[in-house]
C-alpha cells in the first residue's frame, strides 16, 4: 500500500484538498494548525471559521507550511512542519522551551484521514517532512510527541507518537512532560 502513497508541497494550488483532510478530523477542521503559530486568545477566538480563513492566508506565504498525502489522487494526509521560530506557542511554552541555541525546524502536526489510518502514513509525511526541511536549509528537526506508554490514555495523536520518530532516527533531547518528550534529528 505504501507505493501508492504521494507528497506535494502543501500549498494554495492544493488547499481545497488540504481542507479536506483538515474535515475530516474534528479537531483539524476546527484548529487549522493556528494552535502553533497564533496566541492562544487569537486562537481561541478564530476556532472554525477564524482559523480557516487564517490557515487560507497561510498556504499563500512562499514557505509551504507542510507536507500533503495522497493515496492514488486522493487527499489522505498533513504534516505540519516550519522553523521553531514561527511558532508561537512553542516561543511561550516551557514543557517544550528550547533546549539549546540551535536554530530548528519542527515538525508539530499529523492529521490522517480516516480511510487511510493504520497503513504507515504517519511514517510516510514524517520521512517527507524530513526530507523538506533539509532541503530548506535545517539543521535540526525537532518535535513533541506523544509517548503512549507513558500517556494516560490514548488522547490526541496530533503531534505523532513517539515511535514514529525515534523509528526515523530521532533522539530524545528532553523530557519535561512525562508524555511529551522533545526528539531530534541532526540534518547535517
Amino acid at each position: 500500500m505504501p507505493d501508492r502513497f504521494s507528497f506535494v508541497l502543501a500549498t494554495a494550488d492544493g488547499l481545497t484538498d488540504i481542507e479536506s483532510v483538515f474535515d475530516d478530523c474534528a479537531g483539524g477542521r476546527n484548529c487549522r494548525c493556528a494552535y502553533w503559530y497564533l496566541p492562544n486568545a487569537d486562537y481561541k477566538a478564530g476556532w472554525g471559521e477564524g482559523n480557516r480563513s487564517w490557515f487560507r492566508d497561510l498556504v499563500t506565504q512562499p514557505r509551504p507550511p507542510g507536507i500533503l498525502g495522497y493515496h492514488d489522487d486522493e487527499p489522505a494526509g498533513w504534516c505540519g512542519v516550519a522553523p521553531r521560530a514561527v511558532f508561537d506557542r512553542l516561543r511561550r511554552s516551557k514543557p517544550f522551551a528550547p533546549v539549546d541555541d540551535r536554530p530548528v525546524w519542527s515538525i508539530n502536526c499529523f492529521i490522517v484521514r480516516k480511510p487511510f489510518r493504520r497503513q504507515g502514513l504517519s511514517r510516510l509525511l514524517l520521512k517527507h517532512a524530513v526530507e523538506f526541511a533539509r532541503g530548506n536549509g535545517a539543521e535540526c528537526l525537532e518535535a513533541y510527541p506523544v509517548d503512549q506508554r507513558r500517556a494516560a490514555g490514548t488522547g490526541d495523536l496530533y503531534p505523532g507518537t513517539l515511535s514514529i520518530f525515534l523509528d526515523a532516527g530521532f533522539a530524545e533531547v528532553a523530557r519535561r512532560l512525562p508524555a511529551r518528550p522533545i526528539v531530534r534529528l541532526d540534518c547535517r
